[in-house]
């Protein structure tokens, strides 16, 4: 039986990969990606996310404010975004988040739409797609307030270290890994082993961090394959099991449905 695979982050809207999304799909399928979450990085893309998910089987959506864009929002961007999590296809609310690395928005700006989205995913029963960079104590004090120990979502493209993964694993939530997993000397190989395969979700985050050995290109979700088979190097473990373990995951996390493998374009 073939490799069933999920890319739980993509943004095949962004214009490297707008041009051709058709051929970038059925390139995932022929490598076994059965479903892809596209994900929302302000209402525009947002908006795109529920057009390629109704465009595309096995492509779902995902939207939210992501926190470099938090300024651009407004109580009618919200509304909108309202609307939109009402959508059969959209299965979480993000990225969202704070980021106090670039502070593209300022921070009580980025805090006070991250609490605003937490309480709409809590609201609309989603899950919720985490970003944080120097921000730390602030996103966990966030999520708290909404959701106190029992969240429900995954920290994408994880950067923290051993402490910070079992304390989010400890409040409920999934962590994922990008192709950074593939890079020499990355911290997330430690990382990875100490996160149960229950708890594991798979990502390209493409168009970018194309994993080894095709870092410096453009990403896309065939290369879920490579994040795969490090995390199976890394734990030990079977490849086929890797993706089944984390493939469920996705599944129950997002509700997805099972793999669809009709052509493309």
């Amino acid at each position: 039986m073939s490799l069933e695979l999920i890319d739980t982050h993509a943004h095949l809207d962004f214009p490297e990969l707008a041009q051709d999304v058709a051929d970038v799909i059925r390139r995932a399928r022929e490598v076994g990606v059965v479903s892809i979450v596209n994900v929302g990085v302000d209402l525009a893309s947002s908006q795109a996310s529920v057009r390629l998910a109704e465009e595309y089987d096995g492509v779902y959506a995902a939207v939210g404010i992501h926190p470099h864009d938090a300024a651009t929002a407004n109580e009618e961007t919200l509304r909108e975004l309202c609307r939109l999590v009402q959508h059969p296809k959209v299965v979480a609310v993000g990225e969202i988040g704070l980021d106090y690395y670039r502070d593209h928005s300022p921070r009580e700006v980025q805090r006070n739409v991250f609490r605003r989205l937490l309480n709409m995913a809590a609201e609309a029963g989603l899950p919720v797609i985490i970003h944080t960079r120097q921000a730390w104590d602030d996103v966990l004090a966030a999520v708290r307030e909404v959701m106190g120990d029992s969240g429900r979502g995954v920290f994408h493209c994880f950067s923290g270290g051993i402490d910070g993964a079992r304390e989010v694993l400890d409040m409920g939530f999934h962590v994922s890994f990008t192709g950074v997993l593939t890079f020499k000397n990355a911290r997330a190989v430690e990382v990875l082993a100490h996160v149960p395969l229950d708890r594991l979700l798979l990502e390209t985050d493409c168009p970018f961090m194309a994993p080894e050995p095709h870092r410096g290109r453009r990403n896309e979700p065939a290369y879920v394959h490579f994040i795969a088979q490090k995390a199976a190097e890394v734990l030990g473990v079977p490849l086929a099991e890797v993706a089944r373990r984390t493939t469920e995951n996705a599944r129950r996390l997002f509700g997805l449905t099972g793999p669809d493998t009709s052509p493309v374009g």
